[in-house]
């Protein structure tokens, strides 16, 4: 594993994830919400955003974290390794809630400087809806680009921990 994505619904846990899968394996971690978001949720051009994409990928070993649909498909072409944090919607509403108290006043250190923790109706809806409209896409993606690649479907926080915990038993650290 040198170059690993790790994707799944807003408050499914990929950035707390891919910070402890990169301690494991001794691998840089990009979240692509550092990346992305410039002060106050301002999103870069398409153009720029895919050449930076493109940058990222290019590196010779990552974990990486973020949804952003658009790039989807670079970035599985560029992994070795996919983990899909495939949680329940109401784990990740749930999540998504509490990182919201968490850091509503300030920027979680997951997250690009000058964007405050937002919570709203809107992408309440997108964790909740996830389930039907995203996941499907994201399924036949993972199916089209699985040649080749390790791809781990995680459906529970105690299979995340089991995931990481295998990768000390074999002697991945």
């Amino acid at each position: 594993m040198k170059r690993v994505l790790v994707i799944g619904s807003g408050g499914a846990g990929k950035s707390t994830f891919s910070r402890r899968l990169g301690e494991r394996l001794g691998l840089e971690v990009i979240h692509l919400d550092v990346e992305h978001w410039r002060p106050g949720w301002v999103e870069p051009p398409k153009d720029e955003w895919a050449r930076k994409v493109d940058e990222l990928c290019g590196r010779e070993s990552w974990v990486m974290d973020g949804n952003f649909s658009g790039t989807l498909e670079q970035r599985l072409a560029a992994c070795d390794t996919v983990v899909f944090l495939d949680l329940p919607r109401a784990v990740c509403a749930w999540r998504a809630l509490k990182r919201w108290v968490m850091y509503r006043d300030a920027t979680r250190p997951d997250m690009a400087e000058g964007c405050r923790e937002q919570f709203d109706v809107k992408f309440l809806l997108w964790v909740w809806n996830y389930p039907t409209s995203t996941r499907p896409k994201v399924l036949a993606l993972l199916e089209k680009y699985a040649d080749g690649k390790k791809v781990a479907r995680v459906r529970s926080s105690a299979e995340a921990e089991e995931f990481l915990n295998s990768l000390e038993v074999r002697g991945a650290v």
